[in-house]
Formats: C-alpha cells, structure tokens, sequence
C-alpha cells in the first residue's frame, strides 16, 4: 500500500491561490515523484491566471495533481489529469478527494498517449511536466498538434530542464515565450497564427 504523507512547509504541495487557497496535498513519503517547485508553479501561475476562468485542462505527468488542482481552485471549469504510475494515480485520487473537486476532474490512468486519446474536446490549458530525462516533449506537442486537443485560444506550458532548448515551432505551435527559473525552465506554446486564421 502506497505510503503518503502532507510535506509541511512545503509550498509545493499547498494550493497557492483562490478558492482552495492554502489547502495542502499530499505525496508519497519517499518523495520519489518531483513536483513542480512552489515558485515555479507560482511564476507559471502570474502568467496564466487570468485566463482559467471557465476553462478545461489537462494536467499531463500530473504527479501530484498539483497543477491541475491549483487551476480549478483558480477557477477552470474541468480538469484531465493523466498518469501512469499506478502509485500516482493513487496519490492524485487522493488529493482530488481531500479537496473534494472530483465532480470536476478526470482521472486517466496510462502512457502519455493513450490519455490523450481518452480526451474528447480541446483544452484551454495544458501542462506538460514529463520527465526531464525522457525527452518527450517534442512527441508530446506533435501529439496534441494531430489530436487537435489544444483550443484556438488556448495555451501550453512546458516544463522541462532549463538547459533544454525547445524548437521555436513544433507541429502547428510556436513558442511564445520561455522564462528560467533556477534548474526548471516554462515554455509556452500556441498556436500559429496561420492556424488560428489570423
């Protein structure tokens, strides 16, 4: 049985913002899934916040669930959040239940792809966390790029190794800007203009 715990103190698992603000999370004991830091997922948050309000998400790698959580306490209207570490999956039905949100998220248990292909309608914000080491993020975008998953107005942020440089343009996004923080570095796509038909 999957051991969890509440790390106190730790601003990572608290939810930072609106309606769940300073509600906390929990995570395995071993701390062997990586959360977004807390100043990271608060800088990420500055700059999409206003957007969330009725919104549709995708936590993609959710570990935690934190992000997901974070923007329905923001005020996102539904979220997706995919795994497939059985013991993470465990850990986020966890924290949607704590929180007590679950009549507004779906929890998808399985590889990257197969919880893409589960997803019915385009998101207004997607988090894409992988594994630094994987190098999954270009398959990723190009994935959501087929699947059409991302809606017109709608926003990926990409979290991944700050030395890693992300292609300006993959798929029918482009890159909009990139911002550091420490080791972790957000990039942020949407799509090309010739694809929104401006």
């Amino acid at each position: 049985m999957l051991k969890l715990t509440v790390w106190k103190g730790a601003d990572t698992l608290r939810i930072i913002a609106g309606q769940l603000k300073g509600r906390k999370l929990a995570a395995p004991a071993d701390k062997l899934i990586r959360p977004t830091p807390g100043k990271v997922k608060e800088a990420l948050f500055s700059m999409i916040g206003p957007k969330l309000e009725g919104t549709v998400i995708v936590d993609l790698f959710s570990g935690t669930g934190s992000l997901g959580l974070e923007a329905l306490s923001r005020g996102a209207e539904k979220a997706y959040f995919g795994e497939k570490s059985k013991a993470a999956v465990q850990l986020i039905a966890d924290n949607i239940s704590r929180l007590g949100v679950g009549d507004r998220c779906r929890l998808i248990r399985g590889d990257w792809k197969e919880v893409l292909l589960q997803i019915h309608e385009p998101a207004d914000m997607i988090f894409l966390d992988p594994p630094y080491e994987a190098g999954l993020m270009q398959s990723c975008l190009e994935t959501i790029w087929q699947l059409k998953l991302l809606a017109q107005d709608g926003i990926i942020a990409a979290e991944h190794d700050a030395h890693q440089i992300l292609p300006d343009n993959i798929g029918g996004f482009s890159k909009q800007k990139v911002k550091k923080y420490g080791n972790t570095a957000i990039s942020i796509f949407i799509l090309t203009s010739e694809e929104t038909g401006q």
